[in-house]
């Protein structure tokens, strides 16, 4: 059962009882990432995200962290380009110390300076990490490279010099300009009531003022076709293509959810199947799915030995071809199908699958979407339906090529990535 509220601040209260559960999943969600970010403030989103659990007025890092493993909750945070979200999952009779513990961190984090100095550090060794992660890296290059010059293109969590810079009268500023109570939901799946969830919650969040300043507004990004190669001592060379595909809004998803699929969305796609299972060229290969309220991106990621990367290279551009030119069936469809239905269905037996979801879709929907609407527009789409769609992504000449590894351009057969 879902339910809703609307505050007279504009902060909206959503939750969907599961009668089966034991368990509730509670998410108070920021409608703001990195994208929302100015270039000297990158990462500071998911710098308030960490900060978070710091210490509160009441609360120093040690309670917060020793009351959730009093009673065996799993509390966690994190940053996307678009939101961000402050999420536990406890069983349902500890609602009430969970609620209050969340409610303390957004309402009451000190943001003290000592801790964002400890922080840093820890952010910066984040990054790092990252860095080390080559198909992690990639995936990182890729964005940066698609979207260059808008905000979307910056990483999650910034760079080194942008989080060296990030000062808490910054933090303070960035949290007045977009943690307003219009920005924010919070969302509950579980084993909750929604009368429980609202008598906790309004008495606390409708004190917040919302101010009649107007929203940052979200300027649409403009993809850049480029090649992109980084030379590193690694073993492997690890490769991303990405071409512009429609917005999450966008009702064209569902044949291109199918068409990614289709391609390299499962061990069954035609990458993984011809290039790993037929060709031996490569371990890891994929396709996969970046959506946007206002764009989105089709990526293709591959890891290979430096003297195969223009044959993967080759096989990607002839897959792709194929499947242009007409030559998939209606077995790979209705696998694709299966496997895209399947997937929703069983995630939807998860609390907090679907406490995220019915907040992501209150974001871009304003309203509940059940899983028999998805589900029947999934098994709508036609053999005709993908083929136009891998026309419009891989006909529109947006590519972004991006390679990390032991190799330099004048290696790669650009001819390969002329889609």
């Amino acid at each position: 059962m879902y339910h809703k509220t609307v505050l007279e601040n504009g902060l909206k209260i959503i939750s969907e009882t599961v009668d089966y559960a034991r368990s509730v999943s509670i998410g108070i969600w920021i409608n703001a990432g990195s994208r929302d970010e100015k270039p000297k403030e990158n990462g500071i989103s998911h710098f308030i995200e960490h900060m978070s659990f710091k210490g509160t007025k009441k609360r120093s890092a040690l309670q917060i962290a020793k009351e959730l493993d009093s009673i065996g909750g799993m509390s966690n945070a994190f940053t996307g380009k678009e939101n961000t979200c402050f999420h536990a999952r406890v069983l349902g009779r500890h609602f009430p110390i969970v609620a209050d513990i969340l409610s303390d961190i957004f309402l009451n984090s000190l943001f003290d300076p000592a801790e964002i100095e400890k922080e840093r550090g820890v952010i910066l060794q984040e990054i790092k990490m990252m860095e080390d992660s080559p198909e992690e890296y990639v995936h990182d290059l890729l964005q940066r490279n698609f979207w260059k010059g808008h905000p979307i293109s910056m990483p999650v969590m910034g760079t080194e010099d942008s989080v060296m810079s990030i000062t808490r009268d910054m933090i303070i500023d960035y949290v007045k300009r977009h943690y307003l109570p219009r920005n924010v939901i919070i969302s509950a799946a579980g084993a909750i009531s929604h009368k429980e969830l609202t008598e906790y919650f309004v008495p606390l969040f409708e004190k917040i003022e919302s101010k009649n300043e107007n929203d940052p507004k979200r300027e649409p990004p403009k993809s850049n076709t480029s090649v992109s190669v980084n030379y590193k001592k690694l073993e492997q060379i690890h490769i991303c293509l990405g071409v512009e595909a429609v917005s999450v809004k966008d009702e064209r998803r569902f044949p291109v959810n199918v068409l990614n699929t289709i391609l390299g969305g499962n061990m069954s796609s035609k990458l993984f199947q011809k290039i790993r299972e037929e060709k031996g060229l490569a371990y890891s290969v994929y396709s996969f799915l970046s959506l946007y309220t206002d764009t989105g991106l089709l990526g293709i990621y591959a890891a290979c030995e430096p003297d195969n990367v223009n044959k993967v290279l080759s096989l990607i551009n002839e897959e792709i071809r194929k499947i242009i030119a007409g030559q998939i069936n209606k077995d790979d469809l209705e696998s694709a199908k299966n496997y895209i239905v399947g997937g929703l269905l069983l995630s939807s037996e998860s609390i907090e699958n679907r406490m995220i979801r019915i907040a992501k879709n209150e974001f871009l929907f304003d309203r509940y979407v059940p899983y028999e609407e998805i589900v029947d527009k999934i098994n709508r789409v036609s053999l005709d339906d993908v083929i136009s769609a891998a026309e419009m992504l891989f006909n529109n000449k947006t590519l972004t090529f991006v390679a990390l590894g032991p190799i330099h351009e004048k290696d790669i057969d650009l001819s390969n990535i002329k889609l």
